[in-house]
């Protein structure tokens, strides 16, 4: 009953919830840049009445509401876009360039449904700003930087933000997926992977690209690099672990019949354990340095890891404690989350003030789009995933699902 009085007021906020949800669509904002999104949060949270602290770890900020003797529960946002040019064909959709940190220009999308997590979490910030005879204790909404270079969390947390807090009991989080929207999913233990990046730089020797004897090629070095790295999945990670291993870009020369002298190979590593983790950089690094003395390279290959994420490991009696909460209002619409090889630094917050924390997804595609494809078998084909240039989510019922899921997982703490 708790739940359902707190969530009468959604048709109230709906309106403005959507027209939100539309402009920071259209005014999306690269990571360490989210001044403009950050002001808009910080409006919102002082119209509904909660002390906002503003610019931790530079645009991040926190609105803090209590109510009364009881848990404090902190549930958290994003508000970062990604260096995407946008393909949706939506009437808002975003045609904004910027500068990114490197000096170049570049398009800029909520490729990743950052906004969907801020316009829900205002949502629900709101209505239970509105109804506080239904609730105890104390309210965190964290709006978080920076999720997409990995240091948003930590940026926070070195700014002091335990000191601006008060401890919470429980820390709860969401993503937007490329599932039906209306369904929400909970799985506990690891959901998201860890996440390490690497950039490796091979030294050959430059030559005229009609005298390869003269020259130790690096763009050959490259080429039996990235097939070698393939056999660390399928010949070195045991059965049951599972680990991705992707290269994302080669670069090498810049004329056809000119040999360089280097080459830079930068790649990408999910893994769901530190074992696996280990074993798995370990072998990059053997295996590069192995091709690299095979070759004669003059000079010994350098690594450099970059874009780390933590592992993301729900906690079990917090995990069931939503589940419970969500299969008694959604139904059916609530179920399992298969693990999910994208990466988070959420975590990093709970786990740094020793909270225990549950992560859960949404769904926003539209359901019967998906049906359609799902008949087809063309899932993978027809439906964008985040971070593609055509990855929007359908408005509603994704935004209601949303809000609805972190007020009744916000709920199942402090409800009276």
């Amino acid at each position: 009953m708790t739940t359902s009085s707190v969530l009468a007021g959604l048709d109230g906020v709906r309106a403005w919830q959507e027209e939100l949800y539309r402009d920071l669509h259209a005014h999306p904002e690269l990571s360490h840049q989210e001044r403009r999104t950050a002001q808009r949060v910080s409006e919102r949270l002082r119209h509904a009445g909660y002390e906002v602290h503003e610019g931790i770890g530079g645009t991040g900020l926190v609105g803090v509401l209590g109510n009364g003797t009881g848990p404090t529960v902190l549930l958290r946002a994003d508000m970062d876009a990604l260096p995407v040019r946008e393909a949706t064909g939506l009437p808002y959709a975003s045609t904004v360039t910027t500068t990114d940190a490197d000096g170049d220009q570049v398009p800029v999308a909520h490729a990743c449904g950052h906004d969907v997590h801020v316009s829900c979490l205002l949502g629900a910030a709101q209505l239970l700003a509105n109804d506080r005879e239904a609730w105890r204790g104390t309210v965190v909404a964290l709006f978080q930087p920076a999720e997409e270079t990995g240091d948003g969390a930590r940026g926070m947390l070195d700014d002091g933000l335990a000191t601006l807090i008060p401890t919470p009991d429980v820390a709860l989080a969401q993503h937007v997926l490329p599932v039906p929207a209306g369904h929400v999913g909970t799985l506990a233990g690891p959901v998201l992977s860890a996440a390490d990046s690497m950039r490796i730089t091979v030294h050959g020797r430059g030559a005229h690209g009609s005298m390869p004897q003269a020259a130790v090629d690096p763009v050959v070095l490259a080429a039996m690099i990235v097939i070698r790295l393939q056999t660390i999945v399928s010949r070195e990670t045991p059965p049951g672990e599972t680990a991705v291993l992707t290269v994302g870009s080669i670069r090498a020369g810049g004329k056809s019949n000119v040999i360089p002298d280097r080459a830079v190979i930068e790649l990408n590593v999910r893994t769901y354990g530190d074992t696996t983790r280990a074993l798995v950089l370990d072998a990059i690094r053997r295996i590069v340095s192995a091709e690299c003395q095979a070759s004669g390279c003059p000079r010994d290959p350098e690594f450099e890891l970059f874009d780390r994420f933590p592992l993301t490991i729900n906690d079990p009696d917090v995990t069931e404690r939503v589940a419970a909460a969500f299969g008694d209002f959604f139904g059916d619409r609530a179920g399992p989350l298969g693990q999910q090889t994208a990466s988070e630094d959420f975590s990093d917050i709970p786990t740094t003030l020793g909270v225990p924390y549950t992560y859960w997804g949404i769904g926003g595609i539209d359901p019967k789009t998906y049906q359609q494809a799902q008949d087809a078998g063309r899932v993978s084909r027809d439906i964008p995933v985040n971070h593609s240039p055509g990855f929007a989510p359908v408005i509603q019922p994704t935004l209601d699902t949303g809000t609805q899921a972190l007020i009744t997982a916000a709920l199942a703490w402090l409800a009276r």
